[in-house]
């Protein structure tokens, strides 16, 4: 039996796992497995004005409507990005997906999952293409920023994770006022002596 080129060729992986993909965008994959039911992580996500917790470069997000807001985030060299968001399609407790608005300074579209794993709670998955500013030159000055959006989906789960499972988000905040009031403590006592 004789197999047309055509067939061979075919790549049947997702296309986050695709070797070859033809595509003008940048597209990403990241998830964790949170130990909370699928249905609280959904309503949680499903609120804009709660990502501002677990995300880290987002400035802002201002609802504009039940399906639509306006998105501000950080983007190298100081600068600040914005756009609006529309939820397309939407599986309540499972899914949500958007895309960008005509016209957005980052065109971008992705979905988010919610999938049940049994004891281990929750298996979240974000996938996200993306328009990135400057095409391949300005995806690799935000990667040296750490504001490449793949970078930043990796934290922003684990943060959403943190969060989720234990009520706060860890930091090095308190750790770094420590030091520098026990810098403050050795320079007041060198002063009284």
């Amino acid at each position: 039996m004789q197999q047309d080129s055509e067939t061979i060729e075919r790549d049947d992986a997702p296309m986050t796992a695709a070797k070859h993909l033809d595509s003008d965008r940048a597209l990403l994959a990241e998830s964790v497995t949170i130990n909370r039911p699928a249905q609280e992580l959904y309503e949680f996500w499903r609120s804009p004005e709660n990502l501002v917790q677990v995300m880290e470069n987002i400035v802002s997000i201002e609802p504009l409507g039940p399906d639509r807001s306006r998105w501000t985030v950080k983007a190298p060299g100081g600068n600040e990005v914005s756009w609006e968001s529309v939820i397309t399609k939407e599986v309540p407790g499972q899914e949500i997906y958007w895309q960008s608005a005509e016209g957005a300074e980052i065109d971008n579209s992705g979905r988010i999952e919610f999938r049940a794993a049994g004891e281990r709670g929750t298996v979240v998955r974000a996938v996200i293409a993306y328009d990135p500013p400057g095409g391949t030159v300005g995806q690799v000055i935000a990667k040296l920023f750490q504001r490449e959006p793949r970078i930043q989906a990796r934290r922003d789960l684990h943060r959403f994770k943190q969060l989720m499972e234990t009520g706060e988000i860890t930091t090095g905040a308190r750790n770094q006022r420590q030091r520098e009031e026990r810098n403050e403590d050795q320079y007041a006592t060198e002063q009284q002596a």
